[in-house]
């Protein structure tokens, strides 16, 4: 349901090959760019990418596409998230339109969250316990009005002193007040440090609130509202966004303290999870601000089960050429803790040092406790390693970590298909490249369409062959591209998506591979088009002639005389 102007808009934008270069290492080969296909396993490259039309194909397993199909394939996403990800490249907002099973969440919503937070910033300032609070764990004003950090008074209902209308049905909604028993409201947060929560617009999206002493929950998030997703927010990511870039990587930590607490001594590329374990669409985008990804986690046991659910939720997010590691604290201490007693010196040298690959921890956890030296205890590990397996989006890390599960379980690679195993959805076994055969008249033609939609107008219908197989489809093609013809190549292909004439549009579009950028379409159009005018002359000639000659009307005698001058 986006609109169609914005996808042309968008792969007018995007350079195909930045695309899919930042996945797939590319080479220059001719007027075109050339690699191994990612999507199945080959030793000679057979992957192409053309920067003139905007496609990929692979001549063996016959994956193409466009950018966005690109990323849908690659990175497991969605048409919507593939959009996502390239209007964030290019700087492009996504029209919030088109989406009618997404009602837009009413203007009051939003409202009644900045109002509420502009109402816990003023309290902060004149609450001297919760600022002696901040004070002892090492924040300044600075940071604090960075973040955005309030306290949230004490007592049933303290938000009515900010809206008249403490009914409102925009405070329940948003998650600001509880409705409890016999029709009593009152808020959700009290006596607690509060820390908004944004989207990646900066807009207001839920509360987080801390307790400032003893008391259960310790944190308490926003419920699920129509704006408020905890599976899908980060708390600090619109904060860390351009510390993240300038510093090539991003950290994922437990908690609000431990963002802001690094924050305060200069680690500003930290974001937490609200509440929850990291989730793949967390992942996924963190990996599209970075490309390297470190999870922070206490050194102890409930701190290495938290790093495993993160893994588990990482693996259809990774891709070839982006780093996922963890860092496991010393036991007792947590970022916040780490880097106010030890400082940031060494808080960064952990991080560069004291890492560990997904992929190590990942094996390490899969032979912990495991008897290696006996058939049975190699059989559990392979066991709970090939879902897993199975799971990772990136196709050669995939491979490695199969290989080294392998050796482990004292067995070659291929003995159990675990390197280039068929994944489902994401690879293709590929066929022997076969050479295509030159293309009919009718294929001709339509190839040339593609590059000129203008020019369907001048083809007659009746001249194309019935017996070329492509010819039922032809008339239903011109009418097409007619409406499209502003349209550029994969723009068209993008058209095509979901349609009947996608098939043939992807055919047509890996046809057009095979020139360079110096072939002249025009020309091969007006040698088509005579080709198939001069043929249908022929066999009309010929059925017309066939006849007897009392047999055909005036128009038609008229006819074969013109068609015998012809």
């Amino acid at each position: 349901m986006i609109p169609r102007d914005f996808i042309d808009t968008l792969l007018a934008r995007v350079d195909i090959v930045d695309v899919i270069d930042r996945r797939v290492p590319l080479k220059k080969a001719g007027q075109n760019y050339q690699a191994c296909c990612p999507f199945h396993s080959e030793k000679t490259p057979s992957f192409t990418v053309s920067p003139t039309k905007q496609f990929y194909h692979c001549f063996g397993c016959g994956a193409h596409g466009t950018a966005l199909g690109f990323l849908m394939e690659y990175e497991h996403m969605g048409f919507p998230d593939a959009v996502a990800a390239l209007a964030q490249d290019v700087g492009l907002p996504v029209p919030e339109s088109g989406e009618p099973d997404r009602p837009k969440p009413p203007p009051a919503l939003w409202d009644a969250l900045e109002q509420a937070a502009q109402f816990y910033k003023k309290q902060l300032k004149q609450t001297p316990r919760a600022i002696d609070y901040l004070k002892q764990r090492g924040l300044t004003g600075a940071i604090a009005a960075r973040y955005g950090i309030g306290y949230a008074p004490d007592g049933w209902s303290p938000l009515r002193q900010v809206f008249s209308d403490y009914a409102a049905d925009a405070l329940a909604a948003s998650g600001l007040v509880i409705d409890g028993d016999n029709n009593r409201r009152y808020d959700r947060f009290r006596d607690r440090i509060m820390f908004p929560i944004r989207n990646i617009k900066g807009q207001i999206v839920g509360f987080g609130g801390r307790v400032l002493d003893q008391g259960e929950p310790k944190y308490l998030n926003s419920p699920e509202t129509p704006l408020f997703h905890k599976g899908s927010e980060l708390y600090g990511l619109f904060e860390a966004r351009a510390a993240i870039k300038a510093a090539g990587r991003a950290i994922v930590v437990e908690g609000y303290m431990d963002v802001v607490a690094l924050a305060q001594h200069g680690v500003e590329f930290a974001v937490a999870a609200l509440g929850t374990a990291t989730t793949p669409i967390h992942a996924r985008t963190l990996l599209r601000h970075t490309d390297r990804l470190i999870f922070a986690f206490d050194g102890d046991n409930a701190g290495r089960k938290a790093a495993w659910r993160a893994l588990e939720n990482s693996l259809e997010a990774l891709q070839d050429g982006k780093e996922v590691s963890f860092l496991f604290l010393p036991e007792g201490e947590d970022p916040d803790s780490y880097i106010r007693t030890h400082g940031q010196t060494a808080f960064l040298q952990l991080l560069d040092t004291g890492t560990m690959p997904l992929s190590a921890f990942l094996v390490r956890e899969l032979s912990r406790d495991r008897k290696l030296d006996s058939q049975e205890g190699r059989a559990a590990m392979i066991k709970d390693a090939k879902p897993l397996l199975d799971k990772i989006g990136a196709p050669l890390l995939a491979s490695l970590i199969r290989r080294q599960i392998a050796d482990l379980a004292h067995l070659q690679a291929d003995e159990l298909g675990l390197v280039g195993e068929k994944r489902p959805q994401t690879t293709r076994r590929a066929p022997r490249p076969q050479r295509r055969p030159a293309p009919s008249r009718v294929r001709s033609l339509a190839r040339t369409l593609l590059m000129n939609p203008q020019r369907a107008a001048e083809v007659d219908p009746c001249w194309l062959d019935v017996n070329d197989p492509l010819s039922g489809h032809m008339g239903e093609l011109m009418a097409w591209l007619r409406d499209v013809e502003q349209l550029s190549l994969p723009a068209i292909a993008e058209a095509a998506r979901g349609s009947t004439l996608e098939p043939l549009v992807d055919e047509l579009m890996t046809d057009l591979l095979d020139k360079d950028d110096s072939w002249d379409w025009n020309a091969e159009f007006d040698g088509a088009v005579k080709q198939l005018r001069d043929d249908w002359q022929r066999r009309r000639w010929q059925e017309l002639a066939a006849r007897p000659l009392s047999s055909l009307s005036t128009s038609e005698r008229q006819e074969l005389a013109e068609l015998a001058r012809s």
